[in-house]
């Protein structure tokens, strides 16, 4: 069963910027002490009678007294500059959780998960959930982003696949720069190339429609049934 949706308060404990437009920042709740939720899932903050912003929980459910909220300010609109201008001892409101990208420990299948830029938030709190659960099982993910000074959490994951041998980690990206080694190109085309066979897998694909579109396609020419792959559209 999901948990309820609460209205809750917080107080802003500390801001870290990850790349240069993107930007985490941790709540300590006060009201109520404690939010429990499922990884992948957000919360949506009030910032105006009639605007409302929904950011999605980078941390995972281990830690129910202080969840960590990630976003891409680049966009420049009133929920890019609220989240910006975010600073320790502030007070946040919100409500949640909400949102049904979340993995089903159940399914036998293996997970490939499917990233795009900002969209890698509800996946990285998955998979840190998953792994120091005992999860223990196979799971691959592709993260796309234009450039690897985008790539927010790539030494977190490069971290997770040391840890956890059975986890793959691909990083790609549109323009290499520097002494880039790993994939280059588009998340779409290395699912394509990198997918032998879609038996016994399922997908979770985060980011644009546009991407997640393609990815589905993909898949599906390949021979999996569309309610295979599950989605989080960013934009």
């Amino acid at each position: 069963m999901s948990p309820r949706i609460l209205e809750c308060k917080t107080q802003v404990a500390a801001v870290r910027r990850l790349t240069a437009e993107i930007l985490e920042v941790d709540l300590s709740m006060l009201e109520p002490a404690e939010f429990p939720f499922e990884a992948g899932q957000w919360v949506s903050v009030p910032l105006g009678p009639k605007t409302v912003r929904a950011y999605t929980i980078a941390s995972t459910p281990a830690s129910r007294s202080q969840i960590t909220l990630c976003a891409d300010v680049t966009p420049g609109g009133i929920g890019s500059r609220w989240f910006r201008a975010l600073a320790p001892g502030q007070v946040v409101e919100f409500k949640g959780p909400t949102g049904g990208f979340v993995f089903t420990r159940a399914d036998p299948r293996r997970p490939l998960f499917v990233a795009e830029e900002i969209g890698i938030v509800p996946i990285h709190s998955i998979l840190w959930d998953l792994y120091q659960t005992g999860f223990g099982r196979p799971a691959t993910l592709i993260y796309w982003c234009r450039g690897p000074s985008w790539l927010a959490y790539d030494a977190e994951f490069r971290l997770l696949s040391r840890r956890y041998p059975p986890f793959e980690y691909v990083p790609v990206v549109r323009d290499p720069v520097g002494s880039w080694q790993g994939e280059k190109g588009e998340a779409p085309d290395l699912v394509e190339r990198t997918v032998p066979s879609v038996q016994g897998l399922i997908a979770y694909v985060s980011g644009g429609g546009e991407m997640i579109k393609k990815v589905r396609e993909v898949l599906m020419a390949k021979g999996m049934e569309r309610k295979a792959v599950k989605w989080e559209k960013f934009w």
